[in-house]
């Protein structure tokens, strides 16, 4: 039995889909970091797209569904960037830290301090979000301690910290500090904040 070629352009069509999906995380993800969940409307978003309303709905059932795609984005490109200065074999480890935020510190600036770290600024909003939102942000914050840890750790391995160095509770001084520093660095427009916060995090660590 011969089967009927199916009519049309399922690849393409299929493309299209990937394409609108992603084109409308990346407009959220501007959207968000800029102005936060709770106060983003959806109408902002898809003008910047061109995709209409009930075209929205197709992709994502619910704002909330939306929010937890963009995080979701977000948190793998932070991830991305943290592993490619966090695992470089050929820099020392206590110096990759700072490449990552002198990396960071560049992209602020960059952007005029208009964007901050979308896990941050929901971190600041959680009691005005889904409660969804919640356990993904911890485990986000989470995954990016773990990322320092392992990073402090070979530096301790290396002797360049005290053998009796806490590497994971240092690693969640550091988000925390690092959070705030950069809230404050938003807010007065200069980057010294985060200069300062990280400066004295490296000469606090126990050599």
């Amino acid at each position: 039995m011969t089967t009927k070629p199916r009519r049309g352009r399922p690849l393409k069509n299929a493309q299209e889909n990937r394409d609108t999906k992603a084109e409308l995380i990346r407009s959220g993800l501007e959207q968000l970091t800029e102005n936060g969940f709770a106060s983003s409307g959806i109408d902002p978003i898809l003008k910047r797209v061109g995709v209409p309303k009930g075209s929205f709905y197709h992709y994502f059932p619910s704002k909330e569904a939306f929010g937890l795609a963009v995080i979701e984005s977000y948190a793998n490109y932070f991830a991305n960037k943290l592993d490619t200065y966090l695992l470089d074999v050929n820099t020392p480890p206590l110096i990759r830290i700072k490449n990552f935020a002198n990396n960071a510190k560049t992209g602020l600036e960059r952007h005029h301090f208009k964007r901050g770290c979308l896990i941050g600024n929901l971190g600041q909003e959680v009691d005005l979000l889904p409660e969804s939102f919640r356990p993904v942000l911890i485990n986000v914050f989470m995954e990016w301690q773990n990322r320092i840890a392992d990073c402090l750790e070979i530096a301790k391995a290396n002797h360049d910290l005290s053998q009796s160095t806490d590497c994971k509770k240092l690693a969640e001084c550091f988000w925390i500090g690092w959070e705030g520093a950069v809230s404050r660095t938003r807010l007065v427009k200069s980057i010294a904040p985060l200069d300062n916060y990280f400066d004295n995090f490296i000469a606090s660590l126990p050599r």
